[in-house]
């Protein structure tokens, strides 16, 4: 089988790589378009580099001729047609969601030290409840996500500087944008994929009915992206715009765009109490040209996207995200990550001295010792505040870890 060049993601390539030919299934998870397809297709060329021999047998349901593939029987039946019984059997399936009861037969290959497994998902819930506990201690995730800003530059081959960062905010990171540009022709394929994910991967799989509300609710979180809010507040706000939906429900859609990767939903956190907040959440989206195209790309929301793209930057460098609640403070993000913590506001611009006070006192309220940022669009004086380090959003965006230096 001939594979498409693709261009390295060699992030998520070198968290992977520890794993081949382990006894575990590696699961791709994410949005559908962010690219874990063409992840596989590197996996591929790193294991033929490494064993010319390797079997490899490749499933897409996304392709017709696996359509006769539907159920754990008629996959476990297909994967020994192509096996081998004296070397490495390499299997990788894509989109695996699309086959009942797959994880019987996940299982089932585990049990022969020659298969090695790959697989690939666009639900997040691909792996909760009863099939965690089905596979338990049998797999390792990989959250696979739109392109960084540092990979939108390498994949468009462009320099970093402020058009640049303006065409990662306006299109996003879906990496088929190489092949149409960032003109509005890419908005049009922007906006074929959003209907896609609301319908095949909402819509169809939870048997919804009323597609209106849904499409009225995406919208309302893509014009309010960063701001906190119950379904109950939801609830009120669309119902003043004649459309009524009880909080319960609004909460279960929520969850369904979310198990999309349409949404994150973020919750808060009480950093007194050391508690979860039940009610409350802010909501980022996965990729903010699918945003755009939803409500529109307007100068008025630069703030909000500014913010969604730090929020994204920081789920791309592994960390656990929350929103912070410090007595009557709010801290944007909460971040976590090898039992370390640190702290990001997240600000426009600091072009005031009420701005850079309310920024940098928030951070400055929280008396412990763990690392505070600042971020901004525009550059500020010093680079620091009483001790608080300031990071211009572009920096932000191409370091590795908060922590190192431009």
């Amino acid at each position: 089988m001939i594979f498409p060049e693709t261009i390295s993601r060699a992030t998520y390539i070198d968290r992977i790589k520890p794993f081949v030919r382990k006894s575990l299934i590696k699961v791709l998870s994410g949005q559908r378009r962010v690219g874990k397809s063409y992840l596989l297709f590197q996996i591929i060329s790193f294991i033929q580099s490494l064993d010319p021999r390797a079997n490899i047998i490749y499933i897409n349901k996304e392709d017709f001729q696996f359509d006769m593939i539907r159920d754990a029987a008629s996959l476990h039946e297909y994967i020994l047609s192509k096996s081998k019984t004296d070397i490495h059997n390499y299997i990788f399936i894509d989109e695996v969601q699309d086959i009942a009861e797959f994880e019987k037969t996940l299982r089932s290959l585990l049990l022969d030290e020659n298969n090695d497994l790959y697989v690939t998902g666009s639900n997040a819930n691909l792996l909760s409840g009863e099939l965690a506990t089905y596979l338990s201690g049998r797999y390792i995730e990989f959250k696979v996500y739109s392109l960084s800003y540092s990979e939108f530059l390498h994949f468009h081959k462009l320099n970093d500087n402020a058009p640049a960062l303006e065409s990662y905010i306006k299109f996003g990171g879906l990496p088929y944008l190489i092949h149409l540009g960032l003109t509005d022709t890419s908005l049009e394929y922007l906006y074929s994929i959003y209907n896609t994910i609301v319908y095949r991967d909402v819509v169809t799989r939870y048997s919804l009915r009323n597609n209106q509300f849904l499409e009225k609710l995406i919208e309302f979180l893509a014009d309010n992206i960063g701001s906190l809010f119950s379904a109950k507040r939801i609830s009120d706000f669309l119902k003043s715009q004649h459309t009524n939906m009880p909080p319960n429900q609004i909460q279960q859609y929520c969850a369904h765009l979310a198990n999309a990767f349409i949404i994150h939903e973020v919750n808060r956190y009480d950093l007194i109490g050391r508690k979860i907040f039940e009610i409350g959440s802010k909501f980022y989206f996965e990729n903010t040209g699918i945003r755009n195209v939803i409500i529109g790309y307007k100068i008025k929301d630069r703030g909000k996207l500014l913010e969604n793209i730090v929020y994204n930057q920081l789920l791309y460098l592994g960390y656990d995200v929350k929103v912070g609640s410090f007595h009557a403070q709010e801290i944007d993000f909460v971040c976590e990550r090898d039992n370390e913590r640190l702290y990001i506001q997240v600000a426009l611009r600091l072009d005031g001295q009420a701005t850079i006070e309310r920024e940098f006192g928030n951070l400055l309220a929280i008396s412990d010792n763990y690392p505070k940022i600042v971020i901004s669009e525009d550059h500020f004086s010093g680079n620091t505040y009483q001790g608080i380090r300031h990071m211009q959003i572009r920096d932000f965006l191409l370091v590795k870890s908060p922590f190192e230096t431009t």
